[in-house]
């Protein structure tokens, strides 16, 4: 019984091999571009398969060809691997570009940020305003304003309807007329005014002994975007500490307003040693908080030159003496910076009301004036448009034009709307960058040959625009003008065409 048991139970593993076989042929027709997961996982189901025969077969010593027969299967499958890893690595790829086209990109979702509950008094003041209004419009910021006033003032409730309707009436005066052509009326509404201007170009703007460029060549500036205006200032408010406290004030003040060494000190020329000698003065040294040791320190940095202090004067002497060299010296002396920002000049500090102490300065850095302690930058401003512009962005450069052309005029008793300014403003700073309404900025920039020819330089635009071969297609107001058509804005956008009936008359 035991001889015939034997062949029996050596058959098993033979088909076990060929099931091996087929799930290998399977598994590498199958596997995936990672190599090595691939060849791994089915090796542990046949492990865990195999020794369910082998135990038996391993007792009886004779039967070699049974433990022998899985340790092939395991070199078969790595070659076999192998070989479809070489043959299969280039459609995989190819597959997964394909699959890489079909998918479509990612999109990350972001949640939006959770509407705030409002109160129930609010939703009740909503409901009426909306009942209101039922088809008329309102901004949803005009109606957030309303609801918030009569919660605040409960007597305004029994006046809501009131409120309302004026509230449409100012609403419907400020909106613009379909093809209205608004650029030119906004021109039109600076320009007439500007012409009529005071010519004054100085004045003193409520602040002692600090000249301030206003009236029509200040909105020339604005207008013209000039790097550099001609009278460049800042207004330097403080933080809590520093704008109650004098001291603290005039601190700051001290670190801001640049101070020279002639301002400071005397300085002397010892022609016959070829010295100069310093001669400080102790109480503006003790006001701008200046000791001795930082005068010399910062003469040092000058080549060729040696400074020592000798009681209260410092000695300077020159490496290579000579009379030329030593009158150099005694010029760079005087307009050598001991202490302050480069650009503001004068300093003034004035206590306002509400306010504190403010300081006002002559000249203008924005930059390293917000970097200095005590300094609110929040609420310094300055004249200069192109540092705000560097430092605070474009939006903040735009809300500087409105805010400056808008003081310019109502300082001549000019009232223009703010919203003339506003398209202004936006007009100069479309692109990101502060540019000029002129040849050199927005007006030469346009697309219409006609209109550009009619600003400035008129026969350099034809001849380049001819050369170039440029076409005009009269879309503009100033283009139609020029050509005699009718202007394509108001009245001139609108085509009417009536259609005549005939009625046939009947015949007799």
């Amino acid at each position: 019984m035991a001889k015939k048991a034997s062949p029996a139970k050596a058959k098993k593993p033979k088909k076990e091999e060929k099931k091996i076989k087929k799930d290998v042929k399977k598994v590498t027709k199958k596997s995936p571009p990672k190599k090595v997961t691939a060849t791994k996982k089915p090796v542990k189901k046949e492990q865990k398969k195999a020794p369910k025969t082998p135990p038996k077969i391993e007792k009886k010593k004779p039967k070699t060809k049974e433990t022998k027969a899985p340790k092939p299967t395991k070199e078969k499958k790595i070659k076999k691997s192998k070989k479809t890893e070489k043959t299969e690595e280039k459609p995989v790829k190819e597959k997964k570009t394909k699959k890489e086209k079909e998918q479509p990109p990612k999109i990350i979702k972001v949640e939006p940020p959770k509407p705030v509950e409002e109160s129930g008094e609010h939703k009740k003041i909503r409901t009426e305003i909306m009942g209101i209004l039922k088809d008329k419009f309102l901004p949803p910021s005009v109606i957030d304003e309303i609801i918030l006033q009569i919660s605040n003032d409960k007597g305004l409730k029994p006046k809501l309807k009131e409120i309302i309707s004026r509230a449409l009436n100012e609403y419907a005066k400020n909106i613009i007329d379909p093809s209205e052509a608004c650029g030119i009326v906004g021109a039109q509404s600076i320009g007439e005014p500007g012409t009529q201007m005071t010519m004054r170009t100085f004045h003193y703007a409520g602040v002692a002994e600090i000249n301030v460029t206003l009236g029509l060549p200040r909105l020339i500036e604005i207008v013209d975007a000039r790097s550099i205006p001609s009278t460049p200032m800042m207004n330097i408010y403080l933080r809590d500490e520093y704008r109650v406290n004098s001291d603290l004030a005039k601190e700051v003040a001290n670190k801001i307003e640049i101070t020279r060494l002639n301002t400071i000190a005397d300085i002397e020329t010892d022609l016959t040693n070829l010295v100069i000698i310093i001669k400080p003065n102790i109480k503006t040294m003790k006001n701008k908080n200046i000791k001795i040791e930082d005068i010399a320190e910062i003469i040092k940095k000058i080549r060729g030159i040696d400074a020592k202090i000798e009681k209260d004067t410092i000695k300077v002497t020159l490496d290579e003496p000579s009379y030329k060299k030593l009158l150099d010296v005694n010029e760079t002396l005087k307009g050598l910076q001991v202490k302050g920002i480069d650009g503001i000049k004068r300093i003034i500090i004035r206590k306002e009301p509400n306010e504190g102490y403010v300081i006002y300065s002559e000249g203008s850095n924005f930059k390293e004036v917000l970097d200095i302690e005590g300094v609110d930058p929040y609420r310094t401003s300055t004249n200069d448009i192109h540092a705000v512009a560097r430092e605070l962005g474009i939006e903040a450069a735009r809300n500087m034009i409105i805010q400056e052309a808008h003081n310019t005029l109502s300082e001549q008793g000019l009232n223009v709307d703010l919203r003339h300014i506003m398209m202004v403003a936006d007009v100069m700073t479309s692109d990101g960058t502060v540019k000029a309404i002129g040849r050199h900025g927005v007006s030469g920039e346009k697309s219409s040959v006609l209109s550009r020819a009619a600003f400035e330089i008129t026969v350099n635009h034809l001849l380049s625009a001819s050369q170039r071969g440029e076409s005009d297609r009269l879309n503009g107001v100033a283009e139609n003008i020029i050509v005699g058509q009718p202007v394509n804005l108001g009245t001139g956008a609108v085509e009417l065409a009536m259609g005549h009936s005939i009625q046939k008359r009947k015949a007799k």
